[in-house]
């Protein structure tokens, strides 16, 4: 077990696993066990999807495992949760583990945390960028979903009827109760405030390593007005500027008929996330 100690002067611990090519992966080591790993397996959730992806990459890379939304949710950064300090975060990581060049791969907010990386080092191998488009990002809707879960935050929740039609294996957004604290969710917004001014084509320039981004087809969510009646939509740039992405020398996968759950899970991650790496860093 290592530790990198992070821009708060808060600590995080690390798992390296397997020999090669270094590969950070900030995702839980430690698989989810008991009422909450039965409520996330209803969602579509795989419990242990942290520790499946590590056992799916280590026999071929030196996979390096942290659980950064895990410990941001339990030592809060509300007022310094900023693209630059989270960039410095995994650099210290890296610098942990004396990676002096790796790979990264995340996905949601991590995605859009490594392009922030990738544009604040020469030392990435590659970035892979999954649930989050690097052209066309939703980040002015993506601040009023979060302005709208901190205004809720420490409340008690109002009872949500359970959308029509909605399936079982459906999550349904509209129905969620905030559960978060005031820190930590205003933690994201400071996240996405620091994104406003952020010119993500511009941005292209800057990148040099080997990059590969995807996204479930149905990844699009429409929230409803209790979460500020936005469209996040994280499918459509990648299918609408897949020409222009890969001019900008990105490969882009879309994964058919997939939401955003779903295409997180180690079962379609892992097909195309192992493969990538193989041709381009090993």
């Amino acid at each position: 077990m290592t530790e990198a100690k992070l821009h708060d002067g808060s600590t995080i611990h690390l798992e390296v696993h397997g020999q090669g090519p270094t590969v950070l992966l900030p995702v839980n080591p430690v698989p989810i066990e008991g009422t909450k790993a039965d409520d996330m397996r209803k969602w579509g959730v795989d419990p242990a999807l942290g520790r499946n992806l590590i056992d799916g990459l280590s026999d071929a890379f030196r996979v390096v495992a942290f659980d950064y939304e895990g410990h941001v949710l339990a030592t809060p950064k509300p007022d310094t949760l900023t693209p630059a300090n989270i960039a410095a975060d995994l650099l210290a990581v890296a610098d942990a583990v004396d990676a002096d060049r790796f790979a990264y791969y995340g996905y949601s907010w991590l995605a859009l945390s490594g392009l922030q990386l990738a544009i604040r080092t020469d030392r990435l191998s590659a970035l892979v960028m999954g649930g989050y488009p690097p052209l066309d990002g939703p980040y002015a809707e993506m601040l009023s979903v979060t302005m709208a879960t901190y205004e809720m935050s420490g409340q008690d929740p109002a009872p949500q009827p359970k959308t029509e039609g909605t399936k079982a294996d459906e999550y349904d957004w509209d129905s969620a109760e905030v559960t978060m604290t005031e820190a930590q969710t205003r933690q994201f917004v400071t996240l996405y405030e620091g994104l406003q001014e952020f010119d993500d084509q511009a941005a292209q320039a800057s990148l040099s390593c080997p990059r590969l981004c995807f996204a479930g087809s149905a990844d699009k969510i429409e929230y409803g007005e209790r979460w500020g009646g936005v469209d996040v939509d994280i499918a459509g740039p990648m299918v609408n500027r897949r020409a222009e992405l890969e001019s900008f020398g990105w490969d882009v996968r879309v994964l058919d008929g997939l939401d955003h759950i779903r295409a997180m899970q180690v079962a379609n991650v892992l097909p195309i996330l192992r493969p990538w790496l193989e041709s381009r860093i090993s």
